[in-house]
C-alpha cells in the first residue's frame, strides 16, 4: 500500500510538473514572437511611409516635367539646337531620367520589402495562434494532473500522512537527501565561475528567501510526532505559500538535480560553487532542468505541497561541502 501510494504520487506530481514547464516555456516562446511581431509592424510602418514618400515624389517630378515640357533625346537632336546648348539639355535630361529611375526602383524595393514584412507578420500570426492553442492545451492537462493528484491523495492520503510521521520514514528521507547531496559533490566539483564579488561564501546576509510566505519550520526544529523524542531536526526552513507562487534562486549557479523524491517531491538543487548548494523541496513544478545557468532571483520552480505534504509551500536547505547550515543566518529578513 506504501509503496502503491508513493508511486501514484510520483507519477501524478512528476507529470504536473513537467506540464508546468512546457506551459512556462510556451509562455516565453509567446513573449517572444509578441515583441518580434511589434518589431515587425514597427518595421511595416516605417516602410509604408517610405514607400508613401517615394511615391509621393515620383508624383511631383512627373507633375513638374509635365509642366515644363522636359525634354527627351530624340527631341532635342532634331531641334536643331546648337550643338553646345543640346549637349547640355541632354546631359541634364539623362540626370532626370536617372534620378526618375533611381526613384522608381526604391519604390519598387520599398513595395517588395512591404510584402516581406506582410508575409512574415502573418507567419508570426499563425506562429502565435499555434502556441495559444498548444497553451490552452497544457493548461487543460495541468488541471487534468491536479484532478488525478487529488484523486490519489483522497485514496491514499491517510497512509501517506501517516508514513510522513513515521520516525523511520524521516530518518530514511534524510538520509536519501544526504546520500544525493554527497554524491553531487563527487561528480560536479566545479570551481565557482563568477566574480569574486559574487562568490556565494561573500553572500552571507545579503541573501533573500527564494519564496515570500510565512515560516513555520525552521532549522534546528525538532522534527516527528512526539514533539523532538525521536532525535531528528529539521535541515532548513519550510515557507507556507499559496500554490504556484514563483520560488527564485538564491543566488547564481547551475541546476545539477531536478526530479522527483521520495519524502521530498519535486526537488531541485543549485550548485553555487565553493562546494555551496541550495536545495528547493515540496514544489509543485519544476520550471528548470540539470544543466541550466540560473541567476539571482530568476525562478526556477512554483510552490506546491509535492511529496505528500499537507502544507502548500517551499522547504528550503542551504549547504555547504554537504553539511546543512541554518539558511536564515544568510539572508535579509524583512
Amino acid at each position: 500500500m506504501r509503496r502503491e501510494a508513493r508511486d501514484a504520487l510520483r507519477a501524478s506530481e512528476r507529470a504536473i510538473s513537467e506540464a508546468n514547464r512546457t506551459l512556462a516555456g510556451l509562455q516565453a516562446e509567446q513573449r517572444s514572437v509578441r515583441a518580434e511581431a511589434a518589431r515587425l509592424a514597427e518595421r511595416r510602418r516605417a516602410a509604408e511611409r517610405a514607400a508613401d514618400e517615394r511615391k509621393a515624389a515620383i508624383a511631383r517630378m512627373l507633375a513638374a516635367r509635365q509642366a515644363s515640357g522636359a525634354p527627351d533625346a530624340v527631341r532635342v537632336v532634331l531641334s536643331g539646337e546648337d550643338p553646345a546648348s543640346a549637349a547640355r539639355t541632354l546631359h541634364y535630361a539623362g540626370y532626370v531620367s536617372r534620378a526618375a529611375a533611381r526613384m522608381l526602383g526604391e519604390y519598387r524595393q520599398a513595395i517588395a520589402e512591404l510584402a516581406r514584412l506582410a508575409g512574415e507578420a502573418e507567419h508570426r500570426a499563425a506562429e502565435l495562434r499555434q502556441l495559444e492553442q498548444a497553451e490552452r492545451a497544457d493548461r487543460e492537462k495541468i488541471l487534468a494532473e491536479r484532478r488525478e493528484r487529488r484523486r490519489v491523495l483522497d485514496r491514499v492520503g491517510a497512509e501517506v500522512r501517516k508514513s510522513r510521521r513515521e520516525i523511520n520514514v524521516l530518518r530514511a528521507d534524510e538520509a536519501r537527501l544526504a546520500r544525493l547531496v554527497e554524491r553531487i559533490g563527487r561528480v560536479v566539483a566545479t570551481p565557482f565561475s563568477g566574480s569574486p564579488k559574487t562568490a556565494f561564501s561573500r553572500l552571507r546576509g545579503k541573501l533573500r528567501l527564494p519564496v515570500a510566505g510565512e515560516l513555520i519550520g525552521r532549522f534546528g526544529a525538532p522534527r516527528g510526532g512526539n514533539a523532538g523524542g525521536s532525535g531528528l531536526e529539521a535541515k532548513g526552513v519550510f515557507i507556507r505559500a499559496p500554490e504556484g507562487q514563483p520560488v527564485r534562486a538564491v543566488a547564481h549557479g547551475q541546476v545539477v538535480f531536478a526530479d522527483w523524491m521520495r519524502g521530498f517531491g519535486n526537488l531541485l538543487i543549485v550548485d553555487h560553487g565553493e562546494a555551496y548548494l541550495s536545495i528547493y523541496a515540496n514544489t509543485e513544478s519544476l520550471l528548470k532542468q540539470v544543466g541550466d545557468a540560473v541567476s539571482a532571483g530568476e525562478p526556477i520552480a512554483t510552490t506546491g505541497a509535492s511529496g505528500g505534504n499537507e502544507e502548500t509551500g517551499l522547504y528550503f536547505e542551504l549547504r555547504h561541502s554537504g553539511r546543512a547550515f541554518d539558511p536564515l543566518r544568510w539572508v535579509q529578513l524583512k
